[in-house]
């Protein structure tokens, strides 16, 4: 058969050949209940990511995680395990969400990866978990480049390589590894112009964010475990650093207000810091309030500042915009124009620290009719619903994507139309990409189940039973705080 006479062949052939080549072309490994331990045990590090096809957040990750594999190849390697056909890999390491991800060691489940999620977060994290966890410095030009870094950098200065020091310094480094760089040094001369005559630990703040309003460095003598993670805790991230993709984990859990605009450090430092200047200018002046300030990209951050806060991409112009979201989850942005002398934000902030302003929610409508056998949970009725006091409350978090979700719903209903004579139990859900989550209730995947007691609305407890109404049944006989009435079921 000549090819000029088969076309659609000729073209069938090619596009399996592209399609062969395509998935060739991948640097994230597949592995397998079959594979898995022989090939995880080939590598030192290795990530790999437990998923579920059908997961949105999966589907999100997937472009990422293979650019990150690219990037990290011959460093670290990346694989990626299939849940729904693996389930005995998947359940021999307690996946019970998606996606999951874990760092191996020569085998082993080593730890939980707890880093970004963009391909350049998971660049940075997984180097961190090469090679030595602290470098060793030998001259003046060591040192500079060490902290000559786009992050901060710490460093441990000591008289000796055998001191107990510097060997308490190495755990504290291995520790932790994953969130700072770490260099020493047992030549204490190479300090000598930071003002280092004894043994101690310097931070060194990155050189971009240099500023009149603080130290370009810390010091501390204490060198254990404990005291390096609060010394490093209280003084890395100084009095207004620059928020992306990469640290957001770790500056969650505090009050932080951003200012967001067109911040590059790569190609425009003098422009940048000239707005972060004057963030920091009023920044100083509430100081001892207990709120942390940052500045971040407004392009990086600009679905989140639409889905949380309702600013789109022309709003603000180019003038920076002001938002604070506080630990409890409370959100607020400025709306005055942000002014060059700073007294708008000065204004925003007295608003602020007065109780004055009023927070932004994200939240859905609430139904009109909420009389089913599980009520809908939306932001608006959350406290209505969820935090009455004299109720208990089984919650699900859903996605509506959620294939788990899905095959819930009709157990989860069935639940709520037993215990409809109850009427000091609530069986209720809530869509959690469309409403916010209250920061006590820790969702991670879905579908997450919680217990929220009468009268203990702050400790809601996290459900980690089976999934079959009985299961909920005898989990709730449990704890309920009144005895549960069942309804019996329709025989007809």
């Amino acid at each position: 058969l000549t090819p000029t006479r088969h076309p659609f062949r000729m073209f069938l052939l090619f596009a399996l050949a592209q399609q062969k080549v395509f998935v060739a072309a991948s640097d994230v490994l597949e592995l397998g209940d079959s594979d898995f331990d022989d090939m995880v045990a080939e590598y030192e590090t290795v990530l790999v990511e437990f998923f579920a096809p059908w997961c949105g957040h999966c589907q999100q990750l997937a472009p990422e995680y293979e650019t990150a594999a690219t990037k990290l190849k011959g460093t670290v390697s990346l694989a990626k395990v299939d849940c729904t056909v693996n389930s005995e890999t998947c359940g021999r390491f307690g996946v019970n969400g998606y996606p999951t991800l874990k760092i191996f060691r020569n085998g082993e489940d080593f730890a939980a990866y707890d880093g970004p999620r963009s391909a350049d977060g998971i660049v940075s994290y997984m180097k961190k978990q090469a090679g030595p966890s602290s470098v060793p410095l030998h001259n003046e030009r060591d040192l500079d480049a060490f902290v000559n870094h786009f992050e901060a950098s710490v460093v441990g200065f000591f008289s000796s390589a055998d001191s107990s020091q510097m060997a308490e310094f190495l755990k504290a480094s291995s520790a932790m590894r994953d969130s700072h760089r770490f260099a020493h040094t047992a030549d204490l001369s190479l300090g000598l112009k930071h003002g280092v005559e004894s043994d101690m630990v310097v931070l060194f703040r990155p050189p971009r964010l240099n500023s009149k309003f603080e130290d370009s460095l810390v010091k501390s003598e204490a060198v254990s475990i404990a005291s390096l993670r609060q010394f490093i805790r209280d003084n890395v991230f100084g009095l207004c650093p620059h928020l992306t993709a990469e640290n957001r984990e770790n500056m969650r859990g505090r009050d932080l207000l951003v200012a967001y605009y067109d911040v590059d450090y790569l190609r425009n430092i003098k422009g940048t810091n000239y707005w972060r200047n004057r963030v920091m200018k009023v920044a100083t002046q509430f100081q001892s309030q207990g709120l942390s300030y940052a500045v971040a990209n407004r392009a990086e951050f600009q679905e989140e500042l639409e889905e949380e806060f309702g600013l789109g991409p022309s709003d603000g112009g180019e003038l920076p915009l002001i938002t604070i979201r506080n630990r409890e989850g409370h959100k607020y942005s400025m709306q005055e124009e942000f002014t060059r002398d700073g007294k708008s934000l000065e204004r925003f902030l007295e608003d602020y620290f007065a109780g004055k302003l009023k927070r932004q929610v994200k939240s859905e409508a609430a139904p009109e009719n909420n009389d089913g056998p599980v009520k809908v949970v939306v932001a608006d009725n959350f406290e209505e619903l969820v935090n009455n006091p004299s109720k208990d409350v089984l919650l699900e978090f859903y996605a509506p994507w959620c294939g788990h979700c899905k095959s819930l719903e009709p157990k989860y209903t069935e639940l709520g139309e037993q215990l409809s004579a109850n009427t000091h139990i609530v069986i209720a859900k809530m869509d959690a990409t469309a409403n916010d989550v209250p920061p006590t209730y820790d969702v991670q995947g879905f579908p997450t189940i919680f217990f929220v007691p009468a009268g203990q609305k702050d400790q809601p407890r996290k459900y980690e039973g089976g999934r079959e109404v009985n299961d909920f049944l005898n989990y709730l006989k449990e704890v309920a705080t009144h005895p549960l009435i069942l309804e019996e079921k329709n025989k007809g």
